[in-house]
């Protein structure tokens, strides 16, 4: 299915507004809300952003640089009113065994008054081509095990489960016990 129509871009610094409700979107449909601790400050200051009324695509992106500080980048989906839609927010990760970078998306949502649009799927491909543009190896993502239509969903564009592998997280006051244990 062909997406309907809609535009894909690069976040500007202007969009931050829209980044910032999508995430609280996002958090609320997976009944997290209360713990979404980012502002428009902390976004700013994160997201590699487009310059204003400059194109920026996924084949060729035109952001302020990533970096250790400004790690993201993000997209954002416009249906055909030219109203966000969804957005896609990444940052590139590295494959030891392949020896290549890829992309690591950490957040996908497409609004649900926007849904079965095919705008996940347009997101998913403008990331697909990235990685193929910067000679990537994979484009990779978690999702909740209780989501199965989004489950479903990837399993039909060709994303495989990684049931052999765990997640693992060392955040809070864990991180902070982390780095000084062996002082």
């Amino acid at each position: 299915m062909a997406p309907a129509p809609c535009k894909v871009r690069h976040a500007r610094r202007e969009d931050v507004s829209t980044i910032l409700q999508l995430i609280r979107e996002l958090a609320d449909y997976e009944h997290e809300l209360d713990a979404v601790e980012a502002t428009e400050d902390t976004l700013l200051s994160t997201i590699a952003f487009a310059p204003d009324n400059v194109e920026s695509t996924t084949i060729a992106p035109n952001t302020e640089p990533t970096s250790p500080s400004r790690p993201a980048r993000c997209l954002i989906l416009f249906n055909e009113q030219g109203k966000p839609a969804g957005m896609a927010l990444y940052f590139y990760n590295y494959s030891t065994w392949r020896a290549k970078a890829g992309i690591y998306l950490e957040d996908l949502f497409v609004r649900e008054t926007e849904r079965k649009k095919g705008y996940g799927k347009k997101l998913l491909v403008e990331l697909a081509k990235e990685v193929i543009a910067t000679n990537g190896g994979r484009l990779e993502w978690s999702v909740l095990k209780w989501n199965e239509p989004s489950i479903k969903f990837y399993e039909s564009i060709g994303a495989k489960a990684m049931d052999e592998w765990v997640g693992m997280r060392v955040d809070r006051e864990n991180l902070t016990k982390l780095a000084s244990l062996l002082d």
